[in-house]
């Protein structure tokens, strides 16, 4: 008896079948750069854009200013699309933009995003990056949100085009650093003062958040947070240590609307939230449709010694297992939104290292959607967490200051080249992204 594979050789020929190169063995395998489809894995990269200040509020810290941004705006952006690039995090100098209410100066912002729509990038934009413009003060000051809610209604109303919207940058570490640490902004040291800075800054969002649908509905909201863990080689634990495993999570319970644990809730009680505070923030999550994204540096993972000395574990648990800790608690579509290393020669190996965990967790079946290697030129002083101003390059880029490639750079051109064209989901073309707004808020 005739083998099948006889017969359909006789019919159809040696293996190239027509209509085979349309989803089948022949079909496309994902390669090539990113095409800018709306399906498309979201590659990126981001300009370093942070503001706080320090010295008691004396003093700016605005790496758009010490990167020399704002006259190379034009040679950076066309890097982005050199490196063949389509999505890039942006983020607007909010502290000069919004001078006092209803005030505005843009023209800065103007110039750079008419270059970013020219050049056909997809900017996801970055409204509040640990700094906030002097007439507001500080996170101790509960106009905030309302300030910030105008802000963003102004922001959307002017750039109609953008649909991508960061609304705040890292809201627990921009709250833990500027009023609990006393490194930035209010330089406060308590459990209030946190508190205070942390539902100002949720509220900030939700409310920023409210007015981009207003009049962009179809909004796509990434929010960018810290993977924070530390690791405790204690016998026995301690509750500092603890509570703040725990409380690395508040910030996205109050946004999601998801109810903590009771110690948490305990403790934002006992420094200053309100039942009728937390009874607003559980009232349901925002508009738009939500994407967790989640920035991991080796150094946000740490391990605490039998004597108290705490260094960074670098990777022990990885993006890959402190994400999905993540993914399980709120069940949002996953972005790898920031990373680097503060050492040029081992960044190709950590751009890899990620990319490894993001193939992982699709593997898994969590929807991860983009990539972000945070940032496009090298930073200033964040190996100190821009405490003080040294002028200190820290080598973390795709491009050094003077716009020079560095091994990173070749190294994500190779994973473009490689990965550019998967989807955003496998099978991701069956599901465009929809210019419909998000109404459905179920969880099931």
């Amino acid at each position: 008896m005739k083998s099948f594979l006889t017969n359909i050789k006789d019919h159809f020929g040696s293996g190239k079948y027509e209509g085979d190169q349309y989803g089948g063995a022949q079909g496309h395998n994902g390669n090539g750069l990113p095409t800018g489809l709306p399906n498309n894995f979201m590659f990126a990269t981001g300009i370093e854009c942070s503001y706080p200040t320090i010295d008691n509020g004396k003093t700016r810290r605005d790496l758009l200013a010490e990167c020399d941004h704002y006259n190379r705006y034009k040679e950076d952006l066309a890097l982005v699309k050199e490196m063949g690039l389509k999505v890039l995090r942006y983020g607007l100098p909010y502290y000069k933009i919004q001078l006092g209410p209803n005030k505005y100066d843009w023209e800065f912002a103007d110039a750079a995003m008419a270059e970013i729509q020219r050049l056909g990038i997809t900017p996801i934009l970055d409204l509040l990056h640990f700094g906030v413009p002097d007439f507001i003060g500080n996170f101790q000051n509960p106009e905030l949100p309302v300030h910030f809610a105008a802000y963003c209604e102004a922001v959307a109303k002017r750039y109609p085009w953008v649909r991508f919207y960061t609304p705040i940058n890292e809201i627990y570490v921009t709250a833990k650093l500027s009023a609990k640490d006393g490194i930035w902004n209010e330089q406060l040291k308590t459990d209030k003062s946190f508190v205070t800075a942390l539902k100002h800054l949720v509220a900030a969002s939700i409310m920023g958040t409210q007015q981009i649908a207003n009049h962009r509905p179809d909004c796509i909201i990434v929010q960018s947070e810290s993977a924070e863990f530390t690791h405790e080689l204690r016998a026995e634990h301690t509750y500092e240590v603890q509570i703040w495993n725990k409380l690395r999570f508040a910030s996205l319970d109050l946004l999601y609307a998801r109810h903590p644990e009771g110690e948490v809730l305990n403790y934002l009680y006992d420094n200053g939230m309100t039942r009728r505070e937390y009874d607003w923030f559980m009232a349901g999550e925002p508009p738009g449709y939500q994407i967790m994204g989640n920035d991991y540096y080796g150094r946000n993972e740490k391990i605490m010694l039998p004597d108290g000395t705490i260094q960074t574990s670098m990777d022990v648990m990885g993006w890959y297992n402190i994400t999905h800790e993540y993914y399980l608690r709120y069940r949002k579509p996953v972005m790898h939104t920031e990373t680097n290393v503060l050492d040029a020669n081992e960044a190709p190996a950590w751009l890899w290292k990620q990319w490894v965990n993001i193939l992982r967790m699709r593997k898994e079946g969590v929807p991860v959607l983009g990539f972000n290697w945070y940032s496009l030129i090298d930073q200033i002083d964040w190996d100190k967490g821009l405490a003080r101003k040294e002028g200190t390059v820290n080598p973390c880029g795709l491009f050094d200051l003077d716009r020079k490639p560095r091994p990173v750079a070749d190294a994500y051109k190779m994973l473009l080249q490689e990965y550019g064209q998967i989807t955003i989901v496998p099978h991701g073309e069956l599901f465009e992204i929809t210019e419909a707004p998000a109404t459905l808020k179920v969880e099931i």
